[in-house]
């Protein structure tokens, strides 16, 4: 079992800052892909950033240019790093972690974290 563990939401002025982390901890042999997920009220999941194995990122393009992702393999954390928010980045975030679970590679499967909410005053 895997278990992503979120935190460094809160509440911030437009065009302030902040840095969100996941680590993940349990039993498997490799992450492949972790990245940041986010739903706000009324809205769909969507993909924010990911940060592949072999330090391949991918933003959405309403991010590009304003968050930075990055990823720790020793500590199996990634960190979303927030700059020039916006009301409309105020939503729930979700970690998200692609895992080849066993001892060795094989089988992946999906993680998700419980959620922390950022919210983006104007």
């Amino acid at each position: 079992q895997v278990r992503l563990v979120e935190s460094g939401g809160g509440l911030v002025q437009a065009g302030g800052s902040l840095r969100l982390s996941c680590a993940a901890s349990g039993r498997f042999f490799s992450i492949l892909t972790m990245g940041w997920y986010r739903q706000a009220p009324g809205k769909q999941r969507e993909l924010v950033a990911t940060f592949s194995r072999n330090g391949t990122t991918n933003y959405t393009d309403s991010v590009k240019g304003r968050f930075t992702i990055s990823g720790d393999s020793a500590k199996d954390t990634v960190y979303l790093q927030m700059n020039s928010l916006k009301p409309e980045d105020t939503a729930v975030y979700y970690c998200n972690a692609d895992v080849v679970v066993g001892v060795t590679w094989g089988p992946r499967q999906d993680y998700w974290g419980q959620g922390t909410q950022v919210t983006v005053s104007s």
